[in-house]
């Protein structure tokens, strides 16, 4: 692994191994027990444990784990396209391409490798990719977990093109939930929204929180850095700290899109929410040689933290 392991406590460990349809996958953990599992089949996270072994993100028990089939759940990496913006295939083709474990990488600034266990992704522009789209990229992805089992992702795309091109983006995170009527969002509020159920209509949150009564398809703009998703009958808080991700995409299908879905199921909605850091209504773009980078980080802490605690009104990272 190189320079994808982490040496800062022997109690860490960065491991290779195979899904069942022989597909490697790194595990991550750190000295207290929690894990993280990444395919590199579109260098997704598929699993984050805490230290109790309890599972933080949703997959479908109907997923399919199979290329070139996108994996419904965990956290995809939607590039160069996020949804349905552009003319490429539903949320671009990085989630459904094998990655490579890059050794080499260039470097990240310190605090992104000590006190973590690590692995580098890389995925480069191929033939079939530029068929599509056709701009030359490198595209590295760091996943890491902390001492105090925080879940870190950073992208880094550069243009290696000899044009400018642009690109919209996001980290698909599904959070496995108790009960999706029990849960609400704190950070959003009063932030303008595109509705993907009104052909992106615009409108401005209205409440001080967003609940959940039936599909949710949104995304919010210009959102703050750190947003939480309050699981009332966990008593327990993820918080979404972002940067380079001006956008925060909300979705739930309900009940009616989720019998619809062959690899969901019929009442699996209950017990996820899609709460995505996005770069949606401004693409960026990149000129030759330039690079950008995205990053994500979840935490979980007791729901007695309040907002006020964890102050969303501040910066992220």
């Amino acid at each position: 692994m190189g320079h994808s392991a982490a040496v800062w406590d022997c109690r860490a460990a960065t491991e290779i191994t195979k899904d069942w349809n022989g597909i490697d996958q790194i595990v991550l953990r750190n000295p207290r027990g929690a894990l993280a599992r990444v395919s590199l089949h579109g260098a997704q996270v598929t699993s984050w444990r805490n230290e109790h072994g309890e599972e933080l993100l949703f997959t479908s028990s109907k997923a399919i784990f199979k290329a070139p089939k996108a994996i419904r759940g965990g956290i995809p990496i939607c590039f160069p396209q996020f949804g349905t913006c552009g003319s490429l295939e539903l949320h671009g083709f990085a989630r459904n391409r094998m990655w490579f474990i890059d050794d080499n990488p260039p470097p990240l600034p310190a605090n992104d490798s000590i006190g973590k266990s690590f692995v580098d992704l890389l995925l480069k522009s191929s033939e079939e990719d530029m068929k599509c789209w056709p701009h030359s990229f490198e595209f590295r992805l760091r996943v890491s977990l902390t001492t105090d089992g925080d879940l870190n992702l950073i992208s880094r795309v550069r243009n290696i093109n000899g044009k400018p091109f642009s690109f919209s983006f996001a980290y698909h995170t599904y959070l496995l939930v108790s009960d999706i009527s029990e849960i609400r969002i704190e950070g959003l509020e009063t932030l303008d929204y595109l509705d993907n159920l009104l052909q992106k209509e615009r409108f401005t949150e209205q409440g001080d929180a967003i609940t959940f009564e039936s599909e949710v398809d949104r995304v919010y703009l210009s959102s703050p850095n750190i947003i939480a998703v309050l699981d009332h009958e966990r008593k327990r808080t993820f918080v979404m700290r972002k940067e380079g991700l001006p956008d925060v995409a909300v979705w739930n299908p309900w009940d009616k899109k989720a019998k619809s879905m062959v690899d969901m199921g019929d009442e699996e909605y209950k017990q996820m929410l899609c709460v995505d850091g996005a770069v949606f209504e401004k693409p960026v773009i990149l000129k030759p040689g330039e690079e950008w980078t995205g990053r994500l980080q979840l935490s979980v802490v007791a729901s007695s933290f309040c907002s006020e605690r964890l102050g969303l009104d501040r910066d992220g990272l």
